[in-house]
């Protein structure tokens, strides 16, 4: 595939480089797309000073000299010579010939390239068929300290890469390129990305995400050129393999994170050759490439084990001689996620931590691994003795026993969470929490459906006082009962969220509101649609001192006397969300009275009682408000929506 290079001309005018040796070469990038970055017809006709004449030898035309019958030599040599800056920049408003001669001249190869000139990259259009595309349209970001430049959807083209390799030039270089998604018809190829590695060496980290045009040959000159690239992200990009890896291994030594996502052709090979020269990687992420096995796992894992702080693998064909090689050599991995890996037995993940060699280990993330089981948590966790955070998802072989021993065993433990695994009960919950270690902060159960609500006796012996935030979502079983328990395993919570807990009544909760001794923080009650004022009531009357968020979206028994007592108690409360309560008119006016009340965030989303006459209240209100959701209030018309716009400036309306 004919690529982007130079061509100096004679020795005699410039030694350095080389230009397009064919002018097919040329033309494939300078005929791609009619509207882009910078444009002009597709082919450009000699200018006409004359009308035409015919004659009996058919007709003739006089003609002006024009720069456009230099040969591409010339212009190379000319370009060259422009300083940086608006003059260059000017330069390639002209033409997309122009554009392109410019955009293949490497930031060596110009004469003035020292000189850094402080003008903006677009300036406006030269000539009338020429449209240059301003920066806000590129989305320019600064980032970690560097020009950072996103391109998406139908924006991502190669005329567009050229653009910036030209621009980003004047202003430091291009540090950061994220390429999302390309034009469907004129679509980022290799000649693009040639065109950044030549004008971008100071090219630091590389995002491709969907780019199926693009493949190793784009990627040999981001290697050839930007020796500084430290971090590589490539998501579904078909063209790349292994090829176009190891070029980046070999020629980007500083190369410190890594991810490769849906890639079809890189396999074990590319994967040896980033650990055996890459010494300073210290993340890498791999997902859904079926070439990837043990071999390129193990090799990556054992050459890079110095430095090597995150790994994330998600369904990859490896076995448990993956997960032997990362028990022994992942001495310095902190944070590892394991997704999807179906052919790992329980017997990887019980080498993986009886290998001993997880002790820095901190974050532990599993999800879909039929090799978790009772038995392979515990040696994790007792093979992982600072581990801090571990998050369980969709492990169906986890029951009751494994949880309690696992909570035994992780006695730095502080956050837990568990999401689909239906084979623990409320009485793995309850053993977790009574025999957890001290420092136990916060616990998250998400569609737990083995949790099933009964009444039990137990004496709470060692209560778990260091939880402070408790999260139980769509969990249908967990009802009155088991919220009870909760409450009094749990005295010191100041973070409760029980969104979509259908069965929890006041009975349940109140036991709850009246154990916790620290106050409570933030409390989400969206969708339990069984609570009523008297909950409310004492929320507010317990913990109005504390509270600073409270969320009662979709509980439809709430009423105007909740909002009387919040008015009467809390001090502090910022965040207000009665979402499909059955408030009216009378309780936004009670809100609105409390002098003591602050609040920054109001929603009344699909209140329907509420109507036009609450203007002047939430006009009150306004001094503070921040946040105001009006969305599906159906007795509030736009006249009045529009004049809170105008009255409320500083405040984000929804309606």
């Amino acid at each position: 595939m004919p690529a982007l290079v130079n061509y100096s001309g004679d020795d005699e005018i410039y030694s350095g480089g080389s230009f397009y040796a064919n002018s097919s070469d040329l033309g494939r990038l300078y005929s791609i797309g009619s509207r882009v970055d910078v444009y002009s017809p597709a082919c450009k006709r000699a200018r006409i000073s004359a009308p035409f004449l015919f004659g009996s030898s058919g007709f003739e035309q006089n003609k002006r000299p024009s720069i456009e019958v230099l040969p591409d030599e010339c212009l190379f040599e000319i370009f060259r010579r422009v300083p940086e800056g608006k003059e260059r920049s000017s330069c390639a408003c002209v033409s997309k010939k122009w554009l392109v001669l410019l955009s293949s001249i490497r930031r060596n190869e110009f004469c003035n390239s020292s000189a850094a000139a402080e003008e903006k990259e677009t300036v406006a259009p030269v000539r009338n068929d020429v449209e240059m595309v301003s920066c806000e349209e590129n989305r320019e970001v600064e980032s970690d300290g560097y020009l950072t430049r996103s391109l998406e959807g139908k924006k991502a083209t190669d005329m567009r890469l050229a653009a910036i390799a030209v621009g980003t030039s004047s202003r430091g270089g291009l540090g950061k390129l994220l390429i999302r998604g390309s034009n469907s018809v004129r679509g980022v190829t290799n000649l693009g990305l040639s065109t950044i590695a030549r004008g971008c060496p100071s090219l630091r980290a590389l995002s491709l995400w969907n780019v199926p045009f693009v493949g190793d040959e784009g990627l040999f000159e981001i290697a050839k050129e930007c020796h500084l690239l430290e971090k590589l992200d490539l998501t579904n990009c078909p063209s790349i393999s292994n090829k176009g890896l190891i070029a980046v291994a070999e020629n980007c030594p500083n190369l410190s994170s890594l991810n490769i996502e849906s890639c079809s052709k890189i396999g074990n090979e590319g994967l040896q050759t980033i650990g055996k020269l890459c010494p300073k990687l210290q993340s890498i992420s791999i997902k859904d490439c079926p070439l990837v096995g043990d071999h390129g796992v193990s090799s990556l894992l054992s050459s890079a084990s110095s430095v090597l702080t995150r790994v994330k693998l998600q369904a990859l064909n490896i076995t448990d001689f993956s997960l032997a090689v990362i028990g022994h050599y992942g001495k310095a991995v902190t944070n590892l996620a394991l997704s999807g890996l179906q052919h790992v037995s329980e017997k990887g993940f019980w080498v993986m931590g009886n290998a001993k060699g997880l002790q820095k280990l901190m974050s532990l993330t599993i999800t879909s691994c039929r090799g978790i089981t009772d038995v392979s948590l515990e040696a994790i966790a007792k093979g992982s003795v600072n581990l801090k955070q571990m998050c369980l998802r969709k492990c169906c072989f986890v029951s009751d026993n494994g949880l309690v021993a696992f909570a035994k065993a992780a006695g730095s433990l502080e956050s837990l969470q568990l999401e689909e695994c239906n084979r623990v009960s409320q009485s793995g919950i309850v053993g977790a929490l009574s025999n957890c270690g001290a420092k136990l902060k916060a616990l998250s159960l998400v569609k737990c459906m083995g949790i099933k609500d009964m009444a039990f006796r137990m004496s709470v012996s060692s209560p778990c006082s260091s939880l402070r935030y408790l999260s139980i979502r769509n969990c249908p079983g967990f009802g009155s009962a088991s919220m009870a328990m909760i409450g009094k395993l749990c005295p010191q919570l100041q973070h409760v969220d029980l969104s979509g807990l259908c069965g929890i009544t006041d009975a349940g909760l109140l036991p709850l509101l009246e154990s916790c001794e620290a106050g409570l923080v933030k409390v989400n009650l969206s969708g339990c649609l069984s609570l009523t004022d008297e909950v409310v009531s004492a929320l507010a009357r317990l913990h109005g001192g504390t509270l600073e968020l409270l969320n009662l979206d979709g509980c439809r028994k709430i009423t105007d006397a909740s909002l009387l007592a919040i008015a009467e108690n809390c001090l502090f409360l910022s965040d207000l969300d009665v979402s499909k309560c059955a408030v009216t008119d009378s309780g936004i006016t009670i809100l609105s009275s409390a002098e003591q009340l602050n609040l920054q965030v109001l929603s009344l989303s699909g209140c329907s009682e509420v109507s036009n006459k609450i203007l002047p209240c939430l006009k009150k209100m306004g001094r503070t408000l921040v946040g105001l959701n009006l969305q599906n209030c159906s007795s509030i018309s736009s006249s009045t929506v529009e004049l809170l716009v105008e009255s409320l400036w500083r405040c984000d309306i929804l309606s």
